[in-house]
């Protein structure tokens, strides 16, 4: 039995994601793109995966360096997500990046990253997920999630945004 891709596209759309920017090295050039397919994997050994399109450019660049980055973006980062998610000649030239993490670049707009070594990939389909052994991480003490659901970026309610919307605040609920 064959699903049929566009309902499978629109199907899994229904599956909120968070939003991050994958970002390595190629012959010491940035390259990077916008991914919702990032998921942990292990905490002994601490790894996650990342899955990419076959055909990209990044997904090259991964395999041939055997090293990225995981940048999470912060619900202030739409702008930024659409500018790694768009074709162009040079993603990095009007992107601040953290000076004291240079290879591979970590984006200074993160809300955390995960600097990771392929520590396996496996082909599937038109994608390969690279299994990233987590060398190092950090995040922010701040931050909301930038989403991903039904094709468009969103962000987390939390309870406070809930109870101001619902104006329970002002009810003294």
């Amino acid at each position: 039995m064959s699903v049929d891709a566009t309902v499978y596209r629109k199907a899994i759309a229904n599956f909120a994601t968070g939003v991050a920017v994958i970002t390595t090295t190629v012959e010491g050039r940035p390259v990077g793109m916008t991914a919702s397919a990032v998921s942990s994997l292990s905490l002994d050994p601490v790894l996650l995966l990342v899955c990419i399109s076959s055909r990209l450019p990044t997904h090259t660049a991964i395999a041939g360096r055997g090293r990225f980055a995981v940048n999470v973006l912060g619900e202030e980062s739409e702008v930024l997500a659409r500018h790694f998610a768009t074709p162009q000649p040079d993603k990095f030239a009007s992107v601040m990046l953290r000076e004291d993490q240079v290879d591979p670049p970590i984006l200074s707009q993160a809300i955390a990253h995960f600097v990771c070594d392929v520590e396996r990939s496996v082909e599937c389909g038109d994608h390969t997920i690279f299994i990233g052994a987590v060398e190092r991480c950090e995040c922010a003490s701040t931050g909301q999630p930038l989403l991903y659901f039904r094709s468009a970026f969103g962000r987390l309610q939390t309870p406070d945004d809930y109870m101001l919307h619902r104006g329970l605040w002002d009810a003294g609920l």
